[in-house]
């Protein structure tokens, strides 16, 4: 919301930098990041670390011309990637994007949001995401880092304390057919408290197994 964060842009009296002091860290979503475009232009005045989301249509070129204008001295820190391909598209799409990147020689922290590339309608209607499809992409994310060498920096994911039915799968299998008995989101399904501390165990030991990978491959 360009009005709401030019409203809270301010200039440090000391130094002369531009702050926007609406957050920490601003981001660029999948469908405003077009390079020319108001997001980018205003993003690229402030000193804020910025996040790029980066879906399936995100091309190597198009994420390379980005990282340039946002990041022209190629600033540590600076530019989070935030992958959100989906789960079926994360293995084919994802590591061109990663490769490209990394030949080109720019200073990313790359992240991932399993959550909006699989957002589904569920048989009744119901706006969901499924456990399995948000772990597979997790996966497949980590898989792509352990190819080239390069290391994943974080994971994003919606989720609540409470016991919501919004997202189905998990151990205590939410299905579609109670999705209606506790869906109290106004906006994206959450993982709830079980399928978020599920989810953060399976994440684990699979960073787990690929480093004990990693390792046995150097000691051989």
């Amino acid at each position: 919301m360009l009005n709401y964060e030019e409203a809270l842009t301010r200039e440090d009296s000391i130094d002369g930098n531009i702050l926007d002091c609406s957050a920490h860290m601003l981001w660029i979503g999948d469908r405003t990041r077009g390079v020319d475009e108001a997001h980018v232009e205003f993003l690229r005045g402030v000193i804020n670390p910025v996040g790029i989301k980066a879906g399936p249509t995100m091309s190597e070129d198009d994420l390379l011309e980005l990282i340039e204008k946002l990041n022209p001295q190629n600033e540590v820190g600076k530019i989070n990637i935030i992958v959100r391909m989906g789960a079926d598209k994360i293995e084919k799409e994802f590591p061109k994007l990663l490769r490209a990147v990394k030949n080109a020689g720019k200073n990313v922290i790359w992240s991932i949001d399993p959550m909006h590339g699989n957002t589904v309608k569920a048989s009744n209607d119901y706006k969901t995401r499924a456990f399995d499809e948000i772990l597979r992409e997790v996966k497949g994310f980590f898989r792509a880092h352990e190819q080239e060498g390069t290391f994943p920096g974080g994971v994003h994911l919606e989720m609540t304390g409470q016991d919501v039915t919004e997202c189905i799968g998990g151990t205590k299998e939410v299905t579609e057919e109670n999705l209606c008995s506790r869906y109290n989101t106004h906006c994206d399904p959450r993982l709830n408290a079980n399928q978020a501390l599920e989810l953060a165990f399976l994440i684990a030991q699979s960073l787990k197994t690929a480093r004990d990978r990693m390792k046995n491959n150097k000691n051989n």
